[in-house]
């Protein structure tokens, strides 16, 4: 069995041009000195079985480099020969991280010039200095743009300053960026111009052209010169691309394709410019004349005595058969260089913008779809509204309901501003002459002018419009996300409420002193998990208690909630925390935090002894799960709290977002860039992943460095390193650097020792927002450490502190001429503890004094000797009841708020009121008096328990958790919900449907589905035969999401997997009214796939059908898959076996009969065997086990083929159970 396995895999071989294989040469390997490099699956294996990787990727690179010197050889093997590419670039380990890395320029500023390439003129330094280092330590410099121009504020700046986003700086910076890559771009087309403009005058022989080329060619390089934006950039190289097309000359060598030619090319040749230039002005002179920027000169239009036809019948050809041929040839000409001329079109751009107006109405589909619940509800009859009142992201969603023709949107211009834009364009195109032959070519003229707005400028203005919508919108919705995030990460730890300040010792002014146990609900399995976390927000232990909760009088249960109670009690004792942090995921949340009180006053009642002082003004806090439940599921939180389990992870997220929130967000900002997923603002879903990310980044380094990074703190527990790479100068590249470094070292006493790991730049930029004190490790240390290493101010103005301390001492009397280090020391120690004399210091007498115009710097290191990093954030706040009432209950004010219409589930029938509940589990009452107009009888009520009822809410009690419902009908027609933020232009009109309208509709009775009201990238309504068709012609792993035929309880995943194959999934919907035809045909709230529950669509897409698609892809383009069905499939083995008669050979191919099946075909001796691989999002099960990759599919069954397979011999109908597509409609 050995030597007929020996040569198990076939090996690929070459065919050159003639289909004869290429014999290769054997290659000859030296001897391994040791074991082959790491292969990427045992990577992933030791990442499983050890966590983090990154000591393995160093270790192993050492080897290599020390095994090259050992060898002798020049060049040994290199880490990305051993390691995939994306593992690399994940640990930032590739030849350019490496570069980044070692060049001594800040790592944003490097990777902006990656972009921009380097400043062509300016000072080089001001380069190479970051957005938080200006914003703090060169205020001077651009004070109007970090300074509030709020005057109370600027009275109490000492008083009352917080930390800000600085937004500004940040869109002087993405301003500078964008200049830089137009000057750029500019500098390009250019050299590519010169050239393409060389290659064309050897091209021409005629003189006439050759002039008119030249005159063209200046012309565009001035205009270009001129550009100021990207539109006239733009404006430039269209006209350049009209008059010197790519692609004219014939380079030698290069094989032809043809090429396509447009009308202005096939009329420029035929010669008919000549009869374009007869017109009279250019289109260049046109936009000058426009702008007022060149007088019309007397004579400009005067075209002789010849006619127009006369002139084109000079110019017939076999093309151009006759002169209105010509002509109609030579104004097509003139209209387009009118449609491409810059002056021109910026002259028309500025008066569109400046007047032109947007009008919606909804499209047939958008009538039976927008309801006044509805998203587009405010939007669907906007008229005529102007491009300067859309200031918000209104223009997304318009624009997401025309791409779903939901709404018909018109960008126009009102006819009196087009009649008057016209008038204009004749005024200065036409000409005064009255002669028969000037009015003959005066009529031409009105020909091409009216051909180049409506058909060129117009429409291009329209869709530059759409684009500056686009991009106004997404700028809002980029500060709208930006604020909700830093409302996030600028809140300061929970800090301890100690009201009557009996003891000063135990008031929490530090946030390192604060111990959180926090708690995560369970349902039991997994059990309702207690975790408790150090000042460091390290995990110290962990309890379940799963019947703390309980609610049964059972004998048995009860026992088992005291006893739970009990161990609780004991761990609350055991580790004394300071504050208890219950995660707000749903309303049992409620009782926990009560049982959990529970605890407490038994505690104090039986064991009085035993309570800290420092739990005497205990507290119970809910917390936010949404960061915690995406660090439970992210890949950082099996590196750092290995071997536990999802749950422990999330309360210790929870706990830690109470200590550190800045460091917690950051924990989800790695490679994963996880923290995108955090759901911040409804309409988010329009910004790309890339500019979240960038918001995310300005905002993360503009906190970071307001902050402050504990150097010492991380270097002892890795968790609070998260924030390092927003530190000013950094990014993950040198803090990864950097890491490795603090840790090596264990701890630092003085920022000058950063200076040799980070480079003079670098250190310049980061050095005064690293925190050098005494905590972590160097918290056991007696070396002293400067007080000013702890303080926001930066070494290079440590002269200047220190002479302040000195002066102010000296004001007080002390000697303070010639102190030497340890005296100044000594008089920084002074003014903080008797910061009385700080406080009388008068920042502008004293900068005049020392005759230095560093206010703002002094201003900061006076605050700064008073208190090094007072912490600026805004002081956490207990969630109020009305965010209680939201976190716990999962709903939204869009779901819950007076005047909706909602369902709810009857659980309970009492005498005067009816007990519902929402999905969520909160409470709804319907009181008798509400229930019918025609009142409420018990005898008669035909109403039973798990009914689902309709009604409108009345009010909702958000403190008692109660939600109030109507369903009188009379109240339920009347005052309709509406939003009440309608647009001013919003102006209802009655729709009117046409013939096609009502063909269209009856067609769509027709098909055997109802077409729902689902509004999704992804989604369409369309028969399971439409949806394939829909995906024939599209790649394999393309797919749709449909209505089922099996009702409006449930939708179809159809899925490409390969050229006539599709596969169809079932999507369960559930959490629907049965009884109301509206919410049948929206979304359920829950939909399901197997075994596995999902939210909505984007994560049915992102968790089931992207993995789905990741996986088909990767065995399509494996090296042993086959085309064709099972039948020419095994023809192709036994073909393939007879010319390898020793090996067993073997491939994958498409199971035609089961759609999202594959066969694994093999022959051994002489017959093919076959079996099934199954296609899930998780990998390939074969034989019952589950695979991650093809390659260890492969090798499991290289192992194992002896081997019979655990079903031997499955049918083809229990084959298709086994996986999870299935052909249904």
């Amino acid at each position: 069995m050995d030597d007929e396995m020996g040569d198990f895999i076939v090996d690929e071989e070459e065919i050159d041009v003639n289909g004869q294989v290429v014999k290769r040469k054997k290659v000859k390997r030296k001897p391994l000195r040791q074991a082959a490099g790491v292969s990427s699956s045992a990577l992933q294996e030791a990442h499983d079985i050890f966590g983090d990787v990154d000591e393995l990727l160093a270790l192993r690179k050492q080897e290599l480099e020390r095994d090259a010197i050992n060898s002798g050889e020049l060049r040994g093997n290199r880490l990305e020969d051993e390691f995939e590419p994306f593992i690399l670039a994940e640990k930032y380990m590739t030849p350019k991280d490496e570069q980044i890395k070692e060049t001594d320029i800040p790592e944003r500023i490097q990777l902006s010039e990656e972009l921009t390439g380097h400043p062509i003129d300016g000072d080089a330094n001001s380069e190479e200095e970051s957005v938080p280092f200006i914003a703090m330590y060169r205020k001077e410099s651009c004070l109007s743009l970090v300074k509030d121009n709020d005057a109370n504020e600027q009275a109490n700046e000492e008083e009352t300053r917080k930390m800000k986003w600085h937004k500004l700086l940040w869109a002087v910076q993405t301003l500078d960026r964008k200049w830089l890559l137009l000057q750029k771009r500019k500098v390009a087309l250019q050299i590519y111009y010169e050239r393409r403009y060389d290659d064309e005058k050897r091209r021409i022989d005629d003189v006439t052209r050759q002039a008119l080329n030249r005159q063209l060619y200046h012309s565009i390089i001035d205009a270009l010169k001129e550009a100021k934006s990207e539109k006239e950039v733009e404006d430039v190289d269209a006209k350049f691309n009209l008059h010197f097309p790519p692609g004219e000359v014939e380079e030698v060598g290069q094989f032809k394709r043809p090429k396509r030619k447009s009308l202005y090319s096939i009329c420029h040749k035929a010669g008919l410019w000549e009869v374009a230039n007869q017109f009279g002005r250019s289109a260049e002179q046109l936009g000058q004349h426009l702008t007022l920027t060149r007088i019309p000169e007397a004579g400009e239009l005067d075209s002789g005595k010849d006619s127009p036809e006369d002139v084109a019948a000079n110019f017939t050809c076999a093309m151009f058969e006759t002169s209105q041929d010509v002509l109609r040839g030579a104004r097509h000409m003139a209209a387009v260089e009118i449609g491409c001329e810059p002056i021109v079109k910026k002259h028309i751009r500025g008066i569109f913008m400046d007047k032109a107006v947007v009008s919606t109405k909804p499209t047939p589909e958008g009538s039976s779809v927008i309801d006044t619940y509805h998203q587009l509800s405010g939007v669907e009859w906007l008229q005529e509204k102007p491009l300067s009142k859309f200031g918000d992201a209104q223009w997304l969603l318009i624009q997401k309901a025309e791409e779903e023709k939901l709404l018909k949107v018109t960008i126009t211009l009102p006819e009196d501003a087009k009649k008057a834009l016209m008038s204009e364009a004749r005024e200065n195109y036409l000409s005064d002459c009255v002669s028969k032959s000037a009015q003959l070519w005066d009529e031409q003229r009105k020909m091409i002018l009216d051909d180049a707005f409506l058909n060129f400028l117009l429409p291009a203005m329209e869709k530059e419009a759409r684009s500056l919508l686009t991009a106004k919108a997404k700028c809002f919705l980029s500060m709208e996300y930006g604020k909700q995030f830093w409302d996030k990460v600028s809140v300061a730890p929970w800090k301890k409420k100690d009201a009557d300040k009996k003891d000063a010792d135990i008031d929490l002014d530090d946030e390192s002193e604060l111990r959180v146990m926090a708690c995560c609900w369970g349902p039991g399995k997994p059990a309702t998990t207690f975790v408790m976390l150090d000042s460091s927000g390290e995990l110290v232990d962990v309890l379940y208690a799963g019947s703390i909760s309980l609610r049964s009088q059972g004998v048995a249960e009860q026992q088992r909630k005291r006893n739970d109670q009990q161990r609780v009690l004991k761990f609350m004792t055991d580790h004394s925390p300071h504050v208890v942090c219950v995660g707000a995921s749903n309303l049992n949340c409620r009782q926990l935090k009560d049982d959990i009180y529970e605890v407490i006053f038994k505690m104090v009642e039986d064991h009085p002894r035993d309570v800290n002082p420092q739990m005497e003004n205990f507290s119970i806090v809910y917390g936010d799960e949404s960061v915690p439940r995406l660090y439970e599921n992210s890949r950082i939180s099996s590196d750092q709290l290995p071997a536990q389990s999802a749950i422990v992870k999330r309360a210790v997220a929870l706990g830690r977002y109470l200590q550190n929130p800045l460091a917690m967000v950051a924990t989800l900002c790695g490679p994963g860039k996880e923290i995108l997923s955090w759901k911040l603002h409804p309409l988010e879903q329009f910004l790309t992943p890339d500019e979240k990310y960038e918001v995310v980044e300005q905002v993360m380094v503009d906190a970071t460095n307001q902050i402050g990074f504990d150097v010492n703190l991380a270097a002892s527990h890795e968790w609070h390193f998260s924030t390092l790479q927003f530190v000013a100068g950094l990014g993950p590249r040198k803090a990864s650097a950097l890491q490795k470094e603090l840790v090596r070292e264990g701890s630092i006493f003085s920022r000058k020792e950063l200076v040799k790991p980070l480079g003079r730049k670098v250190f310049m930029n980061a050095s005064g927002f690293l925190r050098v004190r005494r905590s972590g490790a160097a918290a056991a240390s007696a070396q002293i450490i400067d007080l000013l290493e702890d303080t926001r101010i930066h070494p290079e103005s440590y002269a200047l502190a220190k002479n302040l301390a000195k002066d102010v001492c000296a004001a007080d009397g002390l000697e303070a001429n010639e102190m030497d280090d340890d005296e100044q020391e000594m008089a920084i120690e002074h003014v903080r503890e008797k910061q009385d004399q700080l406080d009388r210091l008068d920042i502008d007498e004293y900068s005049r004094s020392i005759g230095d115009d560093k206010r703002e710097t002094l201003l900061d290191i006076k605050l700064e000797l008073k208190c090094g990093f007072k912490d600026r954030r805004t002081p956490y706040a207990e969630p109020s009841p009305d965010e209680e009432f939201w976190l716990l209950s999962g709903e939204t004010e869009d779901n819950i708020s007076d005047g909706r219409i909602v369902q709810v589930t009857v659980r309970h029938i009492q005498d005067n009121r009816i007990i519902c509940t929402f999905d969520s589990g909160l409470k709804a009452i319907v009181m008798g008096d509400n229930y019918s107009d025609d009142g409420f009888d018990l005898e008669s009520l035909q109403l039973h328990e798990g009914d689902v009822l309709t009604g409108k809410i009345k009010n909702v009690n958000k403190n008692r958790f109660i939600v109030y419902l109507t369903c009188k009908q009379s109240e339920m027609s009347r005052w309709p919900f509406s939003r009440s933020n309608h647009d001013p232009y919003y102006r209802a009109q009655k729709v009117v449907l046409t013939q096609d309208d009502k063909a269209r509709k009856q067609k769509e009775a027709k098909k055997h589905f109802k077409p729902r009201m689902i509004v999704h990238p992804h989604f369409q309504n369309l028969t399971a035969e439409e949806a394939m068709q829909f995906l024939g012609d599209k790649e394999p792993g393309e797919k749709v999401i449909r209505p089922s035929s099996r009702g409006p309880s449930f939708l179809t995943l159809t899925l490409k997997i390969f050229d006539g194959v599709f596969a169809h999934k079932e999507i369960t919907e559930s959490g629907k009214d049965h009884k109301d035809i509206t919410s049948l045909l929206r979304l359920g709230k829950t939909l399901t796939i197997g075994d596995e529950t999902f939210e909505d669509l984007d994560e049915v897409i992102d968790r089931y059908v992207d993995p789905l698609v990741g996986h088909l892809k990767s065995m399509l383009s494996y090296r042993k898959f086959r085309k064709g069905l099972k039948g020419e499939v095994d023809d192709m083995l036994r073909a393939e076996k007879s010319e390898n008669p020793m090996r067993i050979v073997y491939c994958f191919g498409i199971s035609h009969e089961h759609p999202g099946t594959f066969i694994l075909s093999y022959i051994r001796s002489t017959n093919p065997h076959h079996e099934y691989v199954g296609l899930y999002p998780k990998g390939f099960r074969f034989r019952k086990k589950d695979f991650d990759s093809i390659d260890r599919l492969v090798s499991y069954f290289q192992k194992h083929i002896d081997k019979p397979p655990p079903d031997a011999g499955p049918s083809m109908r229990n084959v298709a159970a086994m996986v999870p597509m299935k052909n249904s409609a």
